[in-house]
């Protein structure tokens, strides 16, 4: 009889991919849970602080996540 040998290799995460998630993830918590119409001010100026689109877009997802807002 023949024995089969097999090989295992570590592949390791870029630390790169990890800092790139890491990036996306502070971002996504910043829209989430702390945008008051900041991100559309640099566009829309004052009446984004009055819209706030992506406060009402996550609303319930805030809610869902523990932000108070109201």
């Amino acid at each position: 009889m023949s024995q089969k040998q097999s090989t295992i290799t570590a592949s390791g995460t870029s630390k790169i991919a990890v800092a790139a998630l890491a990036l996306v993830f502070v971002f996504g918590l910043f829209v989430v849970g702390f945008d008051q119409g900041h991100i559309f001010s640099l566009v829309m100026g004052e009446q984004a602080f009055d819209e706030m689109f992506i406060h009402e877009l996550t609303h319930d997802m805030r809610h869902a996540a523990g932000f108070p807002c109201h």
